[in-house]
């Protein structure tokens, strides 16, 4: 059997490893901190939802390395959102919050890039949010962190930085809904499969950023992700 063209697969790079870790689905969890659900207009523990971005949405920074993402077009409102990557190894469906665990692979640093403008259009047309959340190299990450490394990550500082200047700043026992809970959720709707990502949300703080400016992302045991906007 011969492709028609040569299938392109995203890996991720493993910490303290050659390994690379395909990915097959991303999933993000929107609104699963209180504060960034309040400043987005809404309040309480409303049932967690999610949207997805492509694969090839994947920018692959490497580890000590500074990536760089193009600012894209049809906007003029780019917004960051500093995230929890959580890498599943082991596939399932309708998994119990006790059993979650037992599916994590590991961690990433992530960013969620948001055309906002685009975004809140299509809210109010009632619209689907890819053109806001799925667009090329929207999800900056860094390499992975096996979990038997890091242990089971429920708290530690997450937070971000635009040229030197905090943005973002709470931390990962503040979520809503836990990674254990949401994948729990997550797999009554879909078969979770190996190489799943699941962004696991963002804290307060999000903002614009234009040309020129560097992020750096960060979660307590899983160093620093450093992108700059071209």
């Amino acid at each position: 059997m011969q492709y028609v063209f040569q299938p392109q697969i995203q890996a991720i790079p493993v910490v303290g490893s050659d390994q690379m870790f395909p990915a097959r689905r991303i999933y993000c969890v929107g609104r699963n901190y209180v504060e960034h659900a309040i400043e987005m207009g809404h309040s309480g523990r409303e049932a967690p939802f999610f949207f997805m971005k492509p694969t090839d949405a994947l920018l692959v920074v490497a580890n000590g390395q500074v990536g760089e993402m193009p600012y894209p077009s049809m906007t003029n409102d780019l917004h960051h959102e500093m995230e929890m990557v959580v890498a599943i190894g082991k596939g399932g469906k309708d998994i119990a919050v006790a059993d979650a665990p037992q599916h994590i692979w590991g961690y990433a640093l992530g960013l969620d890039m948001t055309r906002r403008d685009l975004q809140g259009e299509a809210k109010k047309q009632g619209r689907p949010w890819d053109l806001g959340k799925a667009f090329d190299a929207s999800a900056p990450i860094g390499p992975l962190h096996r979990v038997q490394d890091t242990g089971l990550i429920t708290q530690g500082t997450i937070s971000l930085t635009v040229n030197g200047e905090h943005r973002q700043k709470s931390d990962v026992k503040k979520l809503i809904w836990s990674v254990d809970e949401m994948i729990a959720h997550l797999s009554k709707y879909f078969e979770l499969q190996p190489g799943d990502l699941i962004f696991s949300g963002t804290p307060e703080g999000v903002a614009a950023v234009k040309k020129g400016d560097l992020l750096v992302g960060a979660v307590d045991g899983l160093g620093e992700l450093k992108v700059r906007i071209v």
